[in-house]
């Protein structure tokens, strides 16, 4: 499947590098209570010979005698994985690993804290993230970066983009900008920080709007902060999930909770056939508040649980373009080496039932936004929200103005 907003750069490096096992990709982080030892049961052994004689022959033979052990044994797991033909289920080295987490944690080392996509082979800035560095030194949506350190960023890579604008904490980066018609210059310095993954903004209107960038570990405890603060006098609640790829399960739980008082919020479904179902759980402070969801095309995974469960229950309608359409579950299974096994071991229904899989949630009122750039920034609201059709559809909706 394509990810048409996934080439991005977070905090100066790669949310590729840290999400780009496709969009949503994670969707519950645990550890198997046991793990087969050795072999695939009733599929057969795995021919331990031939693996053992292919290593014999590579030591022996390959022009390179110097070939890491631990290269080959990385590229044996990864092979296997890759047989899986699964497009969810990865190997990821010991550093992704590390990287995964800390951007469950919602932290950015070396970074500076902007969200980037390419457009006529210039990384431009897409989003700027909270109590980042980029923020604090002036950065804006749309700022194209022509030169990075007055190196020319034409035709690059993601990878070599990430790579110029990622560093050393506390060495500077100067960026060279392209801001409408006019040039600038901006250094910023590269901080290890902390992003939040809620963002909340009170219309004039007395709406109130929730951004969620990701389900991590501190979203419940974000989102339940943001929500008790402006849901007072709250004639309505936007819930946005646009570009929101996915993340911990238990989050996706507690936020259907706060706006479902009793039932179901979806299913899990694995390879033996049982089904394991989920329950409203905790406070629900919302559960009356009249509520609508923006979703797209990178709605995905937990976001997909969220919109699509609140959608089932009666209890929001989904505004904005089809969401992603995955619908399965993966397992973190971290190898002695400290590398880690990420594998689909489940799939996820709707509390009817219903599979996304594959076809995604259709929105209730579909709107199309043919400028991504027009989605309305909570970072910088400054910039206004006139271009963004679907957030304006979704103030209609509550009776907004």
């Amino acid at each position: 499947m394509s990810i048409p907003r996934w080439w991005r750069l977070a905090a100066g490096g790669l949310l590729l590098v840290l999400f780009s096992f496709t969009a949503g990709v994670w969707v519950d982080q645990s550890f198997p209570d046991s793990v087969p030892v050795l072999g695939f049961g009733q599929q057969g052994q795995v021919d331990q010979g031939t693996l053992q004689q292919a290593l014999r022959i590579i030591r022996a033979d390959y022009y390179n005698s110097h070939v890491s052990s631990d290269r080959l044994s990385e590229g044996s797991v990864k092979g296997m994985v890759e047989a899986l033909n699964d497009p969810y289920s990865r190997y990821l080295s010991p550093a992704q690993y590390r990287s995964q987490q800390e951007a469950y944690a919602g932290r950015h080392e070396g970074a500076i804290g902007i969200y980037v996509d390419f457009k006529d082979g210039y990384p431009t800035v897409t989003g700027v993230l909270p109590d980042s560095p980029a923020l604090r030194a002036g950065l804006e949506t749309d700022d194209v970066i022509l030169k990075v350190d007055g190196k020319d960023t034409h035709g690059l890579t993601p990878d070599q983009a990430s790579a110029l604008i990622r560093g050393p904490v506390g060495r500077p980066v100067s960026l060279h900008l392209r801001r409408g018609s006019a040039e600038l210059d901006v250094t910023v310095r590269r901080e290890n920080f902390q992003s939040p993954t809620v963002q909340s903004f009170r219309f004039p209107d007395d709406l109130l709007y929730l951004r969620i960038y990701e389900f991590g570990d501190e979203t419940q405890k974000e989102f339940d902060s943001q929500l008790q603060a402006g849901l007072n006098g709250a004639r309505g609640v936007i819930l946005d999930l646009r570009d929101n790829g996915g993340g911990l399960v238990t989050a996706a739980t507690a936020m259907i909770s706060r706006f479902v008082a009793s039932g179901e919020v979806f299913e899990e479904r694995g390879r033996d056939g049982k089904t394991d179902r989920t329950y409203v759980d905790g406070d629900h402070p919302a559960a009356a508040v009249p509520l609508v969801v923006l979703v797209n095309g990178n709605s995905a995974s937990a976001a997909e649980i969220v919109a699509g469960s609140l959608q089932a229950h009666g209890r929001a309608k989904l505004v904005g373009a089809k969401t992603f359409g995955k619908g399965s579950v993966q397992v973190d299974y971290v190898l002695r080496d400290g590398s880690d096994l990420h594998l689909t071991v489940q799939h996820w229904f709707l509390p009817n039932g219903r599979s996304i899989n594959g076809s995604g949630l259709t929105p209730d009122v579909a709107v199309g936004l043919p400028d991504p750039h027009a989605m309305f920034d909570v970072v910088q609201p400054a910039r206004g929200y006139v271009g963004d059709a679907q957030l304006n559809r979704a103030r209609q909706m509550l009776g907004g103005g």
